[in-house]
């Protein structure tokens, strides 16, 4: 890949914004550049002497290692972390983690590379150039020793952050070499060789996170719970039909309700309430008459936009985002012996993090700053340099770990705006913005509607012979990033049914297939939801090969291999799951399996579920095996944990996820019509790592797309019915 780097001078907002979105194939690693940075950095610095960007070493011998990416509950500062100590052979018991900001980055002509965390790359979009980091300060330490006791460094080791001379038996430690080895010209990151991860001693290592203790001992200040002095609080409501606009509000109503300060337009679509208490400013809004143009989109419903979806599958003559393999499916299918055909349907789903939407701002005549919980700090960084009006110098953020992100505080950077937009009119007070949970539920970036129909030829023999899948459905690249549709085609929404291998490869070989995209966007704004595409379209091709398998006359399992000889990778983690699933063995009466294979995001999941449906049509998930190859696997205690969460999420979208549109505007409000998994459906989730070692692959995301359709092939088994929409809670199974 080509590397790009974006330098700092002459940039504007917007270049800035669209930049930092893009890059993250490389980067120039600059360490002798002088030290900038936030105040908060700039104070830990004090403590120690920077050897390089990534690594800073106190007297104590700590090791302040540096992270640019996000932290939001999947392990990434950790992980990170893991790869640069084992590279700088420090003492995990002395390692702590510091967080990078985005402003220090813009001023160090982003020497830590691309910030943004999503599409599981926290870890595998950086590990080269931050192992390289922690390798530079390694040898600069071993040279700082090897001048002083005027040795050949080549006569060093190092264990633990203690170098050795080994033919004296001399010993120091890296906290007395810092001040010189940081004086040092760093070699170049490109000419040192990197670990072979078998001979790993830190990274690889099922090793605790640095972010657990501060979580449990309450020390940890998420955004939404920031203290600043002199701070006033924000509630905003914006028009619940998407594309509405504000037409007024009655400022009368609500002026001597207690603690309301003021109440402030935000765009054209908004209002808020400033108060000296978030309390007393939501019980203001509320309070308070808004009349709002609702405009074209109020004449929409869940039911239009479902016909709107109908219509795209079976529309011809339009740019559709397609590949094909081997001949014309379409004639191989009409004329097999045998024909299976299905409609899926998924729904709009909400990101519905823990921690609402919130932003803290305060604004002067020559400062920006912003508290927020982002994954892209720099672009939460050019969105308060646009709405604040002040050069990206004169800004900052500073980052907090998230309550959940999911994909929503990606680019999207809404809140932020919002924020920034109200403390501009109390010029250096801060202003702490939250949305309510109704506001976060109306105002998300949905996980696209989509519907899929799959049809399916087999011969004589029961093999398959030919395959034609149409997907209609929104795009997110409409919303979020216009520029990546070509020719009205957008092959973003095909994700895990990819023909070339890498990110999300079709995992199949199908003598005959066609696979289409009809783009079909309404006034519902979507964005990626954790898992994106990959998980509607796990569900589709999935199911339907339970659905052609049974047709067929033949085990889903053994089908499936049949079809994977070719994706050897995608076969190994299938085998994987089936094997630790026992899944030739019997099991309880009652009790079923049900198979799923998928890519997405660099790696391959597989899942055996074991389900139950009663007489009454209540399903029971009893055990579910996930199976993935991630290829290099950092910390395998945390990729479990991933697997393990991922199973929450995806279980919650199969039995009760869904956004249902009424008027124009989404129906659920919050936790009692938008319900999570609870505790006592959670079923028993045992994770099989199977690392290649030969490739970089994401964790955070990929299993997601292989819970719902091993759960649905179970019911199948179950019930003798395919389940062809989600949630299940829709569904009648008795």
């Amino acid at each position: 890949m080509k590397k790009r780097i974006i330098k700092a001078t002459n940039l504007s907002r917007r270049k800035f914004i669209v930049g930092s979105a893009a890059a993250g194939g490389g980067l120039a690693l600059g360490f002798n550049l002088p030290f900038i940075g936030t105040a908060e950095a700039a104070s830990a610095a004090k403590t120690g002497t920077e050897v390089n960007a990534w690594v800073v070493v106190r007297p104590d011998d700590t090791c302040v290692i540096r992270i640019a990416r996000s932290e939001m509950g999947q392990g990434t500062e950790t992980g990170l972390a893991q790869l640069v100590a084992e590279e700088l052979e420090c003492n995990w018991k002395k390692v702590v983690a510091e967080w990078v900001a985005p402003g220090q980055n813009l001023a160090r002509k982003r020497i830590w590379g691309d910030m943004a965390t999503g599409g599981s790359r926290g870890i595998r979009g950086s590990q080269d150039y931050v192992r390289r980091g922690g390798a530079t300060a390694r040898v600069m330490l071993l040279q700082a020793a090897a001048d002083q006791w005027k040795v050949p460094v080549g006569e060093l080791s190092v264990e633990n952050g203690v170098i050795t001379h080994g033919p004296s038996g001399r010993k120091i430690t890296y906290g007395k070499v810092a001040a010189a080895a940081a004086k040092l010209t760093p070699p170049d990151p490109k000419s040192i060789k990197l670990k072979d991860p078998k001979d790993w001693k830190i990274a690889g290592k099922p090793i605790k996170r640095l972010d657990t203790a501060m979580k449990l001992n309450g020390s940890l200040v998420y955004a939404i719970d920031l203290k600043l002095p002199g701070m006033l609080n924000a509630a905003v409501k914006a028009c619940p039909v998407f594309g509405g606009k504000l037409v007024s509000y009655d400022e009368a109503k609500i002026s001597g309700m207690p603690g309301v300060r003021r109440i402030v337009k935000v765009h054209d679509n908004a209002v808020a309430v400033v108060a000296d208490t978030w309390w007393h400013a939501k019980s203001a809004l509320e309070a308070m008459p808004i009349a709002w143009n609702d405009g074209s989109g109020a004449s929409q419903s869940s039911a239009t936009i479902a016909e709107r979806l109908r219509e795209g599958l079976t529309a011809t003559n339009e740019p559709f985002a397609s590949w094909q393999d081997g001949g014309d499916a379409l004639k191989t299918i009409a004329g097999a012996a045998k024909k299976v055909e299905a409609i899926y349907a998924t729904p709009f789903l909400a990101h519905a993090t823990m921690e609402p939407n919130n932003c803290t701002a305060r604004v002067t005549a020559d400062r920006a700053e912003v508290w927020v919980p982002t994954q892209s700090a720099e672009a939460a960084l050019a969105v308060t340099s646009e709405e604040s009006g002040l050069p990206l110098e004169k800004c900052e953020v500073h980052k907090h770990v998230l309550g959940g992100g999911f994909g929503r505080r990606g680019g999207t950077q809404d809140y932020t705006r919002q924020a920034v937009a109200i403390a501009k009119q109390f010029p250096g007070v801060p202003i702490k913005m939250i949305w309510s949970r109704e506001e976060d539920m109306a105002h998300d970036f949905y996980r696209p509607i989509s519907q899929c129909k799959l049809s399916a030829g087999l011969d004589e023999s029961g093999k398959l012979v030919g395959m034609h899948i149409r997907l209609s459905g929104q795009s997110i690249n409409a919303y979020l990033n216009p520029g990546a549709i070509k020719d009205g085609r957008d092959v973003r929404q095909l994700q895990g049914l990819y023909k070339e291998p890498g990110d999300a490869q079709f995992g199949y070989t199908v003598p005959n297939l066609l696979v289409e995209y009809a783009m079909r966007n309404t006034h519902v704004p979507v964005g990626p939801w954790r898992g994106v595409n990959t998980n509607q379209n796990g569900v589709y091709l999935e199911c339907f090969m339970d659905e052609v398998a049974r047709a067929a006359g033949k085990d889903p399992l053994e089908f499936r291999r049949e079809l994977m000889a070719k994706h050897p990778k995608h076969l190994a983690v299938l085998n994987a799951a089936a094997e630790k699933a026992e899944y030739g063995k019997p099991l309880p009466a009652g009790v079923y399996r049900g198979i799923a294979q998928f890519m997405g995001y660099a790696s391959y999941s597989a899942a055996v579920a074991e389900v139950s449906v009663s007489g009454e049509g209540k399903v029971k998930v009893h055990r579910i095996v996930i199976a993935i190859d991630c290829g290099h696997a950092v910390n395998p205690q945390q990729i479990a944990a991933q697997v393990e969460g991922s199973v929450v999420y995806g279980l919650s979208a199969t039995f009760y996820g869904e956004c249902t549109v009424k008027n124009g505007c989404i129906a659920e409000s919050n936790f009692h019509d938008y319900r999570m998994l609870r505790l006592a459906e959670m079923p028993k989730v045992e994770t099989v790592i199977v690392p290649s070692y030969d490739f970089w692959g994401g964790v955070g995301e990929p299993t997601i797309c292989v819970v719902a359709p091993s759960v649905m092939n179970a019911i199948y088994a179950a019930t003798g019915k395919p389940v062809r929409s989600l949630p299940l809670k829709n569904v009648k199974l008795a």
